[in-house]
């Protein structure tokens, strides 16, 4: 494995004004028909001067090796000469992003879904981006896109029936981004990649599901509310008939009761407005 060595080479504004000198001598010589000396000088400039120029930019390196040796990376914005025989490879050290494409996999409970993710990298150490793998901005790509299939089978999309403590896809994004970052951190050091920020940017049932997971949401969520209103309900009875014993307004047998109970749930539970109805009789006729 190969670990970076950053290097700082001279300032190239000195072999600057060398090499304008020899091609300045070049042209007298040429001019004075001192032709060998003038295609030396020439020569010199062309083949062993020019070549070893380098412009770094701002958040650019430059990774050198000389016969297939790694000399170091220069990382230093500015204008440098190195030996003219180094081969030199430009490496960006700026943020990328990485939109994933949607993925249908299945969740731990074997649902299919379709998932996507958003990763924010950059390459953190370039001997490792250049030499430990074959291309590092197809490597993120893959492992990127491994990474949220391994994710979207360990967790479900979901709470299950009656669980409600597990983390899943939907409920638990920042614990699930966490993890991926992890991960995609763990897999990437390979290459020298730093992973900065990893989030799901896509999320939902596969179509031929999706239907039957929105009868299932909207049938436990009918269920959630009339579980509440029975609750509330009880309640306003009960202390309904708590009132009017404190009170002594009326005297209810355990009839009484009972029909009064079954009138205020009615009217309190009911999904459609009431209708009154005026008993011109006994409870018992």
């Amino acid at each position: 494995m190969y670990q970076e060595k950053i290097i700082s080479p001279p300032s190239g504004y000195l072999t600057f004004a060398i090499s304008i000198v020899l091609l300045a001598a070049s042209i007298f010589c040429f001019v004075s028909e001192i032709f060998l000396w003038g295609g030396i000088l020439l020569a010199v400039d062309i083949f062993l001067i020019f070549p070893g120029f380098l412009i770094i930019n701002p958040n650019q390196s430059m990774v050198l090796t000389l016969f297939g040796k790694y000399m170091g990376t220069v990382k230093a914005d500015g204008f440098f000469w190195v030996n003219p025989l180094t081969a030199k490879r430009r490496v960006s050290l700026k943020a990328n992003n990485l939109n994933g494409q949607q993925l249908k996999v299945n969740d731990k409970l074997g649902n299919p879904i379709e998932i996507a993710a958003v990763v924010v990298w950059k390459v953190n150490e370039t001997a490792k981006a250049v030499f430990s793998v074959e291309n590092y901005m197809q490597y993120v790509n893959i492992q990127s896109e491994a990474a949220v299939r391994h994710l979207a089978n360990i967790f479900p999309y979901d709470h299950a029936e009656g669980e409600e403590t597990s983390i899943t896809l939907k409920d638990g994004a920042e614990k699930v981004s966490e993890l991926l970052e992890n991960e995609l951190n763990e897999r990437l050091s390979r290459a020298g990649i730093e992973v900065l920020e990893a989030r799901i940017s896509h999320l939902a049932y596969a179509p031929e599901i999706a239907s039957a997971m929105l009868q299932r949401q909207q049938a436990t969520a009918v269920i959630a509310a009339r579980k509440l209103i029975v609750e509330g309900a009880v309640g306003m009875v009960e202390m309904a008939l708590e009132k009017l014993s404190q009170k002594g307004i009326v005297e209810l047998d355990e009839e009484r009761k009972a029909a009064m109970v079954s009138n205020l749930l009615v009217v309190l539970c009911g999904d459609r407005h009431v209708q009154p109805v005026v008993n011109t009789g006994t409870l018992y006729n």
